[in-house]
C-alpha cells in the first residue's frame, strides 16, 4: 500500500531510527529505503543488513553522537528515507469488518503516536488517520515507541479531519468519539462491525467540529480517582473494547 519516496531527500530531512526493534523492522519493510547504518559489531551481527546498505562500525559511545541525548540506541542507528503517506481512499479500500480504524485529532506527541501505532498493530487495526499539519513526522522517538509498528500499520494523513470523517462514514464505519463528558460508555456505543475510534489530544480533547462528525460520543468507564487516561492508554483500552465487542 505504501511506496518509497521517489526522490532522495536532503540528509537533514531524513529521520534517524535507533534501537533494535525499530531498525530491524525498517530493514524488513520493502518500502523503506535505508540510507546508512551505524552499529556496534555485536548489534550488527543480530540484524539482517542487506549488502548494499553502508554500515559504519562504532562503539556505543560514538553512536551517541548520531542520536538525541540519552536516546536508548542499543548499539544501532539507521538513517532512512521517510515513507510516502497512504491515501485515505486507499486505506478505506482495505476495510474489513472487525478491524477498527483510529482517528487522532491534534495528537502531536511522537511518543503517544508511536505507542498508539504499537497498540494498533497488537489489535489488528486497519490503520490510523491524522491531520497532516497537527501530527508528528516520522522520527526516531516515534519509531522507538512504536517498536516496529511504524513499518506495518498504514498511516493516512489528511488535510481536513472533518471531511475525512465524512469519507470514513461513506465507507460504512460507525464513528465513535471518546469524550470524558459523554453519557454513554464505550461498550454501549459499540455495535456495528466497522468502527472508527476518534481520540483527541490530552487536555483539550476532540475539537467541536470533529466531535460533530462522530455518530456517537462515549467515555471509558474509569474510576473517579483519576480524571483521564493518557491518550495512548485510552487508545489501547478502546481497541481492546472494540475487539471484545466484535467477538
Amino acid at each position: 500500500m505504501r511506496r518509497k519516496a521517489r526522490q532522495a531527500s536532503k540528509p537533514e530531512n531524513r529521520p534517524r531510527f535507533w534501537g533494535r526493534h525499530a531498525v530491524a523492522a525498517a530493514l524488513t519493510n520493502p518500502e523503506r529505503a535505508i540510507v546508512r547504518i551505524w552499529a556496534t559489531r555485536e548489534a550488527a551481527a543480530l540484524l539482517d543488513i542487506p549488502a548494499e546498505v553502508p554500515v559504519a562500525f562504532a562503539d556505543a559511545a560514538d553512536l551517541a553522537r548520531h542520536v538525541p541525548r540519552d536516546a536508548p540506541h542499543q548499539g544501532v542507528v539507521a538513517e532512512v528515507e521517510r515513507l510516502e503517506d497512504v491515501l485515505l481512499g486507499e486505506l478505506l479500500d482495505q476495510a474489513e469488518d472487525n478491524r477498527p480504524l483510529l482517528v487522532l485529532d491534534h495528537v502531536t506527541d511522537p511518543h503517544n503516536v508511536g505507542a498508539i501505532l504499537r497498540s494498533a498493530a497488537a489489535f489488528d487495526a486497519l490503520g490510523i488517520v491524522t491531520q497532516d499539519r497537527h501530527a508528528p513526522p516520522e522520527s526516531g522517538a516515534l519509531a522507538k515507541a512504536a517498536s516496529g509498528a511504524l513499518e506495518t500499520v498504514p498511516w493516512a494523513r489528511v488535510v481536513n479531519l472533518a471531511r475525512a470523517l465524512d469519507e470514513i462514514a461513506q465507507a460504512g464505519f460507525w464513528r465513535v468519539g471518546l469524550a470524558g463528558e459523554a453519557e454513554m460508555t464505550l461498550g454501549e456505543a459499540l455495535g456495528p462491525p466497522r468502527v472508527a475510534l476518534v481520540l483527541g489530544a490530552e487536555g483539550e480533547g476532540m475539537r467541536h467540529n470533529v466531535a460533530a462528525h462522530c455518530d456517537a460520543l462515549a467515555r471509558l468507564p474509569i474510576s473517579e480517582r483519576i480524571e483521564s487516561l493518557n491518550v495512548s492508554n485510552a487508545a489501547a483500552v478502546a481497541l481492546y473494547a472494540a475487539k471484545v465487542a466484535a467477538a
